[in-house]
């Protein structure tokens, strides 16, 4: 389907509704179509995406014995790998299509690619294939690497500078909504007699909606529509990344990003296993961590822009190191939070949280998760915003592989290491923890700017 929107979508042409004297509201931005069809679009696939893999993490989890003789530890770390893999290497050709065709139709391109997965999906629940469900769930991730490249290309070219935290903030928030639905849903589902048929309707009747919103993206022409595309994964992926070096500083918030996503997803991961062995929970209380997690990051994400107006500032650096800090603090009391000796049975979430442990348990992923934001969406903005627009949208693919290569390789460190007895889950966060604080100290080294910007937004020091 065709657009009729104008086919020139830059900032320039498209204004705000309000000035940029900081009167303007993020929440405006979700009445305005060169906004509000990609935000639903992207809503959805992330929805799509959680339920799908939180369900088949929880079935397989719950019920190991009849899908596989692998430990639920491994396979919980190999399935965040499995969906992380195509970030790495098809991330540099969904940048190359993103600066060469139009994002609009790249869009519905990618979520056609999605009703096909979740058909492929039907097959492996009917087979009972673990194998074929990985399979589908690593199809889910390449086109994923689409949307993770088309998420951070395309706001810029539709949003002003002063809007870029807000769209930011709106676009991470509603992941974690979908997130949270998502896992709410899939964990749900799974524990249900025919959840499995539920489990599929469900991904099918989401993958048509996103369909339907992303033919209502306006027209988003291409920055370059005379590239020619390389098919040459490794090649494009290192070309990628050297465009994503071109300019230092864009480059180290890039590595603070993809530092946040191996802290999360080491963390994330372990929370199936962490229920059942150290809350004694059941499945629903699974469920009860990412949705804790999930709010954390909704709320964090949205109170950016209204933190980073308090200085008068399209996007706040300082910022950052605040919310690096909080993750750290919160970070190493999560380490320490699991109760001394869980109980021996499956408790469901009114059991669990009977305990006094399981609310710090909760209170730690919310403060972690909430300051996350404050730490990575200003980032994503400055990335946004200091990279070239000719080729914004390769940087971000150098961004979403660097991402990619920093999950998978926590992925598959973790699970090696708790698979072979090393480590516990508690010392795993404390580890993590205590790798933050270390990573923090190098950029905020290299990088002042952070610092000198927290000191003025806390008001401790003058512009």
């Amino acid at each position: 389907m065709k657009s009729t929107a104008p086919s020139s979508v830059s900032p320039e042409t498209h204004q705000p509704s309000q000035d940029k004297t900081g009167t303007h509201s993020q929440f405006s931005l979700l009445r305005e179509r060169r906004f509000f069809p990609f935000f639903a679009t992207q809503f959805l696939g992330n929805f799509n995406d959680n339920l799908y893999k939180n369900a088949l993490v929880v079935l397989v989890t719950f019920s190991a014995a009849s899908w596989t003789t692998m430990k639920p530890e491994v396979l919980t770390n190999l399935a965040a790998g499995v969906f992380m893999l195509p970030f790495f290497f098809f991330s540099a050709t969904a940048g190359q299509l993103a600066d060469k065709f139009d994002n609009a139709r790249l869009a519905q391109w990618g979520k056609a690619l999605e009703i096909v997965i979740i058909m492929l999906a039907a097959l492996g629940f009917w087979l009972h294939s673990l194998p074929w469900l990985l399979t589908t769930l690593f199809l889910l991730g390449l086109q994923g690497s689409l949307f993770g490249t088309l998420k951070y290309s395309i706001l810029p070219r539709h949003l002003q500078n002063h809007e870029l935290v807000g769209g930011n903030a709106l676009v991470e928030a509603g992941i974690s909504v979908a997130i949270l639905l998502g896992t709410l849903g899939g964990g749900l589902l799974a524990g249900l007699h025919s959840g499995i048929v539920w489990i599929v309707s469900i991904c099918f009747a989401l993958a048509l909606s996103g369909f339907w919103a992303s033919c209502r993206i306006p027209v988003t022409p291409a920055p370059m529509p005379e590239l020619k595309i390389s098919f040459n994964l490794l090649t494009e992926t290192w070309r990628c990344i050297g465009f994503a070096r071109r300019k230092h500083s864009v480059f180290l918030f890039i590595l603070g990003v993809s530092w946040f996503w191996l802290y999360g997803t080491v963390l994330l991961a372990q929370f199936p296993v962490y229920t059942k062995t150290l809350l004694g929970g059941n499945e629903s209380v699974v469920t009860l961590l990412l949705a804790v997690s999930c709010i954390g990051i909704g709320v964090g994400s949205l109170l950016c822009e209204k933190l980073s107006r308090r200085r008068g500032k399209p996007v706040e650096p300082g910022l950052v190191p605040i919310g690096a800090l909080g993750m750290m603090i919160f970070g190493l009391d999560l380490a320490f939070a699991a109760p001394a000796q869980p109980s021996g049975m499956a408790l469901s979430i009114v059991g669990v949280l009977q305990h006094s442990s399981t609310w710090r348990v909760l209170f730690d992923l919310a403060m972690v998760t909430g300051f996350g934001s404050l730490y990575c969406v200003p980032l994503y903005a400055l990335i946004q915003q200091r990279s070239e627009a000719a080729y914004r949208a390769r940087v971000i693919a150098g961004s979403n592989i660097i991402n990619a290569l920093f999950m998978i390789a926590g992925a598959l460190t973790t699970a090696a290491l708790l698979g072979l007895g090393y480590i516990t889950i508690p010392t795993l966060f404390l580890c993590m923890a205590l790798l933050h604080a270390g990573v923090m100290i190098y950029i905020f080294k290299v990088v002042p700017e952070f610092l000198v910007r927290s000191l003025i937004w806390l008001g401790l020091r003058t512009e």
